[in-house]
């Protein structure tokens, strides 16, 4: 039972935390530039449900923690909806209503009164604050650690695979991928990854010589220690730098940043080709996940952390910064999926915000909830999807096949 409770605590509690120091930044993002425009906020809360701890400053802004740690919020005065974007008789009532109890010009300390522009500011405040946290993450990980460099050296080649038929050999030093220098083997595999069924060019050093090889990854299931089971594109190459190979760099305040802008902008990429590749039946969407795998993936690299460090300030240190890193991959993730332009998230409030700019007025009530609807079916049907996906790779599904027979 114990045994039970602790690997429950160990996946869940790091995620939590994780998600809800996410979340606050991003909402951190749109309270501190709603307060630079002057707008008016009822609460900042830091979690869910009943107040543990609840203060109101001089501001009259409620500073709350709710006990449950799955998130946060920012509630601007005035709301009426929970898609925060009223349309115009819902405009003309609530001003009518703030003139007659506070007096005329008070509505213009409310949100729904600014100009649409800094209405949009304060919207993609909190993306922006998610990426911002990233880089600063990457960038203090650069700073206090320095990057390890490991060329794209292979140490092996598995028979039969499409490198072997390329016609890769061990020792060779792959140093350009698809026309683009590389410089460590994680270029290597992350254009692999994500090129299944397509030709992938890449330029060869073997002693003397620069060769140009051709190899198409094939797609293979696989069962990760971390990931859980992941059907992921190969082309059967084992790199493994020698000693000779790997470099160090260390980096100073800039270039550190730049190479925090620079990673964000890595993840970024990569996204965007998956998601490419799946709207052309390229990709079959299985690497998206929800919160089981995100709670496994956090759960995982615990348990392999501390493994992998016996003593326990050695474990503590290991894991903290496990957790940041892992906290700067979701935080760019939930930045990206709130630029989506679907309703209720952040980008579909820049969209009707971009309407109202064209228009010169707010989009109809009726088409706000025909919006609103279909934009909470779409990320119902997202999460049952990541859902579906995260119990395949932790093999739900033949652990009960295997119950029932």
């Amino acid at each position: 039972m114990l045994g039970a409770l602790g690997q429950v605590l160990i996946y869940i509690v790091p995620f939590l935390l994780v998600l809800t120091f996410i979340v606050t930044i991003h909402e951190l993002g749109h309270f501190l530039v709603a307060r630079a425009f002057g707008v008016k906020v009822d609460r900042f809360a830091v979690g869910f449900g009943k107040a543990i701890f609840s203060r109101v400053d001089r501001h009259g802004i409620e500073w709350r923690l709710g006990w449950i740690p799955a998130g946060g919020y920012v509630k601007f005065s005035g709301d009426l909806d929970a898609a925060s974007v009223p349309d115009q008789a819902g405009l003309a009532e609530l001003r009518q209503r703030l003139i007659a109890e506070k007096g005329p010009g008070a509505e213009r300390d409310y949100f729904h009164f600014k100009p649409v522009w800094q209405r949009a500011l304060i919207t993609v405040a909190g993306p922006v604050a998610n990426f911002i946290l990233a880089i600063v993450i990457f960038a203090a990980t650069f700073m206090a650690l320095g990057d390890v460099i490991m060329p794209a050296r292979v140490a092996q080649v598995q028979e039969g695979s499409p490198a072997a038929l390329a016609g890769f050999q061990p020792g060779d030093l792959i140093t350009g991928v698809n026309g683009r220098t590389i410089q460590s083997g994680s270029d290597v595999t992350q254009t692999v990854m994500l090129s299944a069924g397509d030709p992938v060019r890449f330029t060869v050093e073997r002693g003397a010589q620069t060769l140009e090889l051709v190899a198409t990854p094939e797609r293979r299931t696989e069962d990760d220690a971390v990931a859980g089971r992941i059907k992921v594109a190969r082309i059967g190459l084992g790199l493994g730098a020698s000693r000779a190979d790997i470099r160090y760099i260390r980096y100073g305040p800039i270039e550190a940043v730049g190479a925090g802008v620079r990673q964000v902008g890595s993840v970024l990429s990569s996204t965007l080709t998956y998601l490419g590749r799946m709207v052309t039946g390229r990709e079959s969407g299985d690497q998206f996940s929800g919160p089981l795998g995100i709670a496994k993936v956090s759960g995982s690299l615990t348990n392999e952390v501390v493994k992998a460090s016996p003593d326990p300030k050695a474990a503590a240190i290991n894991l903290s910064l496990t957790l940041v890193r892992l906290a700067a991959i979701l935080s760019i993730g939930i930045g990206f999926l709130n630029l989506l332009p679907i309703p209720v998230l952040d980008g579909g409030h820049l969209l009707f915000y971009g309407y109202e700019a064209v228009a010169r007025r707010p989009v109809s009530a009726r088409y706000q909830e025909i919006g609103y609807r279909a934009g909470l079916a779409l990320l119902a049907g997202f999460m049952l999807f990541a859902t579906w996906n995260d119990l395949q790779k932790l093999n739900i599904f033949q652990f009960l096949g295997g119950l029932v027979s």
